[in-house]
């Protein structure tokens, strides 16, 4: 019995060794762990120590458009004045619910915003069909929406069978018979129930038209009518207030659902920094990113006070650099130039802050992007601009210790063009909607096309032999005879192949050769199946929705013959952004102000960021802004270079010394080659491309005019796509036409080309390549060099036979 009780403690003893040892070796690391994040958490509470978080979130109350009062003209005459008594007024009656619930504003969108719309929308055939698509703001609260289409048509239509439907997101919401006389304006008010409205919508104008009571010709002209351009949608909606967060940024300050271009406005600095202008740059470059194709409208104003409707005011600099953070209500105080936290110790110089604001009213937005030092600025503004950064946001403050550096992606890597390499599959191209191609049908004998962007590599330069194999099926039933597959480029048929069966086909191919020529960097590509039913309707009408094309992505393959050669400087090629997009990062452009730049000055730099963000697609922005005196010897060397700045303060004399080409003078001269004029006043502004004395391979753009009026013509060329998209040559000189009512106006800028810079050619080529394309582009050298040759040739002949001559005995 001893015996056992000893056995037992032994075996007690053992097992509580093991535990203990198990314990050890496991549950060490989970107490070092732990211990770590209680010291991180200890130093992040020690060092910044948060405020006290507001009882609420500060609200952004967006006020309806202001809309001014028509100026009342003076009575011609002065009534005689009333001497009769009036009568004891009633008593005011008490506001019925009905008015309480009255909409607070109307908003108005003419179908004439549209670029499409043009004079009329014209439906032409039996059935005919067209869309227009449009948005609904965020802080909106429909309260009723109505479309208001005044059209005319045709007077040889049949009442009795055409009619016109108007549909909202495939939904009908009303309908009248075309029934007036001798093209008479008609109008139909149709209303549209609010539960159709999404985010995203479109209205559809559908016209049903007959000349005759039994068959109508679809191809008659008879068969039309118009949408006239005044037709427009009317909405009654209150304005809903917004909980500023900064989990929801871009939102208030940019909204992709606006009506309205959105509008930023900045406070601009006493004094400016290298580290504000810089910030700045990035901050505008990548809200362009975010606008792409939206209208974003940017000015300087100098407080709270000269904010107007719509603005969205952005802070940006340290306390000392913007003294307006002194009188706003903050999450973090600001004393005596500092930040502090809520023990009311100043935060390191090296910590961004970002913070949400309103004005006192709540009718405008603010953004502080701020921090004790240049370095807490500089992390504030580039947590912004990358996109995995700011999704991490919460709150109505965000203080930036630290921040992952973003890689520099490769110099040809562009999300938008077509890929690096020669042989890939439609899958990686893109769509109209940016999103990756994937399998696509399209039904009916008039099908829509099949297109996408073919966008080339700015420096991509193509020879013979590139080619596409498309592989596609298509739906029984059509007419081997008439039906056909082509593929198009910018509109172009470059191949296509016979539909041969009736019965259908699954995955038949056909091989395209690519023309050299025509891939450049903004093509489409398209492929359109011209389907026609085996079996004529009656009366010219084709069932045709049983008819099908289907183009398949992971299974078209391209084959591309190309080299890297590009010839600058050459400003068609800015349309894309090149040389100053590449990286996409814009780490390969610098952009040089003067050293005490205007505000136009300031304007036309922030208009060519915001340009390179649209024309760009990355994970950060690392574009950098310097001032004249502080331009780096080493920047000036490495980089693209973009000058901004009158001519009398223009950063890089440079560009306008060069021998041949346009160029500016002083006391208003203008020199072209060996001609020189003085002009007065010249108010025209100059967009001009040199290489760069400083780097042969890198290109200098200068943005410049002799006053700062021609100054802000390259601003609004830089802002405006339908201007923008036209330049070319190496020089474009612009004057604006001071009588146009609209940046529309085909005649409001006037702009002259100019390619007299000489060319280089920059090319990353094998010897062979090489060769071929000296061959090409001095192809005239060619039988001079043969004739050449053959001289050569003839002489060692005639010295060798002279040499056998002269060795025979």
């Amino acid at each position: 019995m001893p015996l056992g009780w000893l056995l037992l403690f032994c075996c007690g003893v053992f097992m509580t060794g093991g535990i203990s040892l198990l314990h050890g070796q496991w549950g060490a690391p989970a107490v070092a762990q732990s211990t770590n994040v209680q010291k991180q958490e200890d130093q992040v509470i020690r060092d910044f120590t948060l405020p006290k978080a507001p009882s609420e979130a500060p609200v952004y109350r967006p006020a309806p458009p202001v809309e001014e009062a028509p100026a009342q003209s003076d009575p011609e005459s002065t009534p005689a004045p009333v001497t009769s008594t009036p009568a004891p007024a009633k008593a005011a009656a008490k506001p019925s619910s009905a008015l309480k619930k009255a909409p607070a504003s109307q908003y108005v969108l003419e179908f004439n915003r549209s670029p499409i719309v043009g004079n009329r929308l014209r439906l032409q055939g039996t059935y005919a069909e067209t869309q227009l698509a449009f948005t609904r703001p965020r802080n909106w609260n429909l309260q009723s929406a109505r479309a208001l289409i005044r059209f005319q048509h045709s007077p040889a239509l049949l009442a009795s069978r055409s009619n016109l439907t108007v549909r909202v997101n495939g939904t009908s919401v009303g309908s009248t018979p075309l029934n007036r006389k001798q093209s008479q304006i008609g109008q139909i008010l149709v209303e549209i129930p609010t539960n159709l409205i999404q985010d995203t919508n479109d209205i559809a104008i559908v016209a049903q038209q007959n000349v005759d009571s039994k068959c109508s010709n679809p191809a008659d002209p008879a068969l039309w009518t118009e949408v006239l351009p005044d037709s427009k949608l009317l909405f009654d909606y209150q304005p809903q207030p917004v909980p500023l967060d900064l989990s929801r940024f871009p939102y208030p300050f940019f909204d992709n659902l606006s009506l309205d271009p959105n509008r930023l406005a900045y406070v601009r600095p006493a004094t400016m920094s290298e580290t504000w202008l810089t910030a700045m740059g990035r901050f505008q470059a990548a809200m362009g990113r975010l606008a792409d194709f939206r209208p974003l409208d940017t000015r300087f104003v100098k407080g709270v006070e000269d904010l107007e409707w719509n603005d969205r005011l952005v802070i940006l600099g340290t306390p000392a650099e913007q003294p307006l953070l002194k009188s706003l209500k903050l999450p973090f105080a600001v004393s005596g130039n500092q930040i502090i936290d809520g023990a009311k110790n100043a935060l390191p110089g090296d910590v961004g802050v970002l913070m949400l604001a309103a004005t006192p009213k709540g009718g405008n937005p603010i953004l502080v992007v701020t921090g004790n030092g240049a370095e807490g600025v500089s992390k504030a503004a580039q947590f912004l601009v990358q996109p995995k950064n700011r999704r991490i946001a919460s709150g109505q403050a965000v203080l930036v210790d630290s921040l992952d550096d973003v890689s520099t992606p490769a110099a040809r890597q562009w999300e938008r063009a077509i890929p690096d390499a020669n042989e890939f599959k439609l899958s990686a191209l893109r769509g109209a909607d940016q999103e990756p191609f994937q399998d696509t049908t399209v039904r009916g004998a008039s099908a829509p096309l099949v297109e996408l962007n073919f966008r080339a590599l700015p420096d991509d330069h193509f020879t013979r032999g590139s080619s596409m194999e498309l592989v596609y099926s298509y739906s029984p039933q059509v007419n081997p005879r008439t039906s056909a597959i082509e593929v198009l480029l910018d509109g172009v048929v470059v191949g296509g192949k016979r539909l041969t069966s009736d019965t259908g086909a699954t995955r038949e191919s056909v091989n395209v050769n690519l023309p050299e020529n025509l891939i450049t960097p903004t093509s489409k590509l398209a492929v359109a199946f011209r389907l026609s039913a085996r079996e004529q309707g009656q009366c010219g009408v084709v069932t045709d929705q049983q008819l099908w094309g289907t183009v398949h992505a992971n299974d078209t393959r391209f084959k591309l013959k190309r080299d890297q050669s590009v010839q600058l400087p050459d400003l068609k090629l800015l349309q894309v952004g090149y040389p100053f997009a590449a990286p996409q990062d814009l780490s390969g452009t610098a952009i040089v102000v003067p050293d005490s730049p205007s505000e136009t000055e300031l304007l036309t730099m922030l208009a060519f960021s915001e340009r390179l963000g649209r024309l760009s697609q990355a994970e950060s922005v690392k574009l950098d802004v310097y001032t004249a005196g502080s331009l780096p010897d080493n920047v000036r060397q490495s980089r693209n270079l973009v000058g901004v700045g009158t001519r009398d303060k223009f950063p890089f004399n440079e560009a306008f010394t060069t021998k041949q080409g346009f160029s500016l003078g002083s006391a208003f001269s203008r020199l072209w080659n060996q001609q020189k004029i003085q002009t007065l006043p010249d108010k025209g502004g100059v967009i001009k491309e040199v290489m760069s004395p400083w780097n042969g391979n890198r290109t200098l753009l200068a943005l410049s005019g002799q006053q700062a009026s021609g100054l802000n013509t390259v601003k609004d060329i830089l802002n405006k796509d339908p201007w923008f998209f036209q330049v070319k040559g190496d020089t474009v000189l612009i004057s604006a036409n001071s009588q146009a009512t609209s940046d529309f106006d085909p005649d409001a800028y006037q702009l002259e080309f100019l390619q007299q810079e000489p060319q280089r050619r920059i090319a990353k080529m094998n010897l062979l390549a090489t060769t071929s394309r000296f061959l090409q582009d001095n192809w005239f050298l060619l039988p001079t060099g043969i004739v050449t040759v053959c001289l050569l040739l003839y002489g060692i002949v005639q010295l060798y036979i002279k040499r056998l001559e002269g060795e025979k005995p």
